[in-house]
């Protein structure tokens, strides 16, 4: 059993560092200690969907979850930008505004569409952000706080190395991580189903 204590650590983290453990050692079982309930959930609801089992119990002001494959034959998941093992969905954002006409409405349209993901039961595994998309990533981007409750709820932000680099926007990333343009395409021919916006 591996141990992972993330009790100091707030959201989005407990969630992300759980995710990439899942995936560097998906057959072993995890016992992960997180600080709260909203880090308990969404360690609960990442690994559920990731095919794991799952059970807990208070440890001081702490909880302690144990999370075990759901069995040994569960597949192996890629060491790759992929978010899950089966049937993952994957969301390609390539621009800051949603359909083309007014800047400004199209804004406020994007982000009205991260809202409302967020009321949906079932999540993408992956958003990718290529482009001006990764506008919205970063410092001063009015869907951050939508962007963020979704990576507290396992989702993957991965934005575009490069792209961060053209807008100058690397040092004012504030939600996901960098990705590269190989693991973009990988992501894309595995996907089970992208969603281009």
């Amino acid at each position: 059993m591996i141990q992972l204590d993330y009790s100091q650590l707030q959201c989005p983290h407990p969630v992300v560092e759980t995710r990439k453990q899942i995936l560097a050692t998906p057959d072993e079982i995890l016992s992960v200690l997180v600080g709260d309930q909203t880090a308990k959930e969404n360690v609960i609801r990442l690994a559920e969907k990731m095919g794991y089992l799952t059970s807990w119990e208070t440890e001081g002001p702490n909880y302690r979850l144990t999370l075990t494959p759901d069995s040994p034959q569960q597949q192996k998941a890629p060491q790759t930008i992929l978010a899950t093992v089966r049937g993952n969905v994957v969301i390609f954002c390539a621009s800051d505004q949603m359909g083309s006409g007014d800047l400004e409405f199209g804004q406020v349209l994007l982000k009205n569409f991260f809202v409302t993901l967020l009321e949906l039961d079932s999540l993408p595994d992956l958003i990718l952000f290529v482009n001006s998309g990764v506008k919205l990533v970063c410092a001063g981007s009015e869907a951050l706080e939508a962007l963020n409750s979704l990576a507290c709820r396992g989702v993957d932000i991965a934005s575009c190395g490069l792209c961060l680099d053209y807008y100058n926007l690397k040092e004012k990333l504030k939600v996901g991580r960098v990705t590269n343009m190989l693991e973009i395409a990988e992501a894309q021919m595995q996907a089970h189903r992208i969603i281009r916006l």
